[in-house]
């Protein structure tokens, strides 16, 4: 797997450079020379080549100059995950059948500004982290813990036996993000960009809000709104 950007491997530097096994840095390009030390003191080849070989092993991507040979992305045990939330006070978000691998990537991102949140994703009809999700989240990953897993339904379920109360979010819902007091410990689900949340999990929610809007035939994309329903989450859990 590739990372793209100086954002992106300069975190992975930080946070988790034992999963980078080379850099590739751009001849000419300003601004590597933090990523060129930390590599340098983490004892990771760096290899230096023109733009146009840059291009070529980019496949035609934005790099900023920058690439890393990175392992493949390595979820979280989901048990690890409700234990971590329970004890650092963080907010699950479950992630309903997202396609869209920029969605994915840029609510990665608002998390990580945000912090702590915890993703979950089920295993089948979702999108996975890919390189396209890596560059999107811009380093953002190496700050959100995110589990996969069989049955999104049953996460959910055990979220709700530790304690959590489980929010969900859906269009044309009786009560409104402006006016509704976040339970902790606490989870909140996201549909997926066409479909919303599915029967089946909106079944085992314990309360369902929506973000009004000033024009009714307009809406907010997935990733827009999850970063809505979490800064929201943020401030009132600050409040407290």
């Amino acid at each position: 797997m590739k990372l793209y950007g100086k954002n992106s491997v300069l975190e992975r530097l930080r946070y988790h450079p034992y999963t980078i096994s080379k850099i590739y840095l751009e001849e000419g390009v300003e601004g590597l020379t933090p990523i060129f030390k930390k590599a340098k003191e983490k004892n990771i080849p760096i290899i230096s080549m023109p733009g146009s070989k840059m291009i070529k092993i980019a496949r035609n991507k934005n790099t900023q100059g920058v690439i890393a040979d990175v392992e493949d992305f390595v979820y979280k045990d989901y048990t690890e995950i409700l234990e971590d939330a329970l004890k650092k006070k963080r907010t699950l978000v479950f992630l309903d059948s997202l396609n869209d691998p920029q969605n994915l990537g840029a609510i990665i991102r608002s998390l990580a500004c945000l912090g702590h949140f915890s993703i979950i994703l089920p295993s089948h009809d979702s999108v996975e982290v890919t390189e396209v999700v890596l560059r999107v989240a811009s380093g953002g990953d190496t700050n959100v813990p995110i589990a996969k897993v069989a049955n999104l339904n049953q996460a959910i379920i055990r979220a709700k036996e530790q304690g959590f109360h489980i929010v969900g979010t859906v269009v044309g819902a009786e009560k409104s993000l402006f006016d509704f007091t976040f339970p902790f410990p606490l989870g909140i689900v996201i549909g997926s960009e066409q479909k919303g949340i599915r029967g089946v999990i909106r079944e085992k929610v314990d309360s369902e809000i929506n973000i009004p809007m000033a024009v009714g035939t307009l809406s907010l994309n997935v990733a827009q709104a999850t970063t809505i329903f979490c800064y929201e989450i943020t401030k009132q859990k600050k409040n407290r």
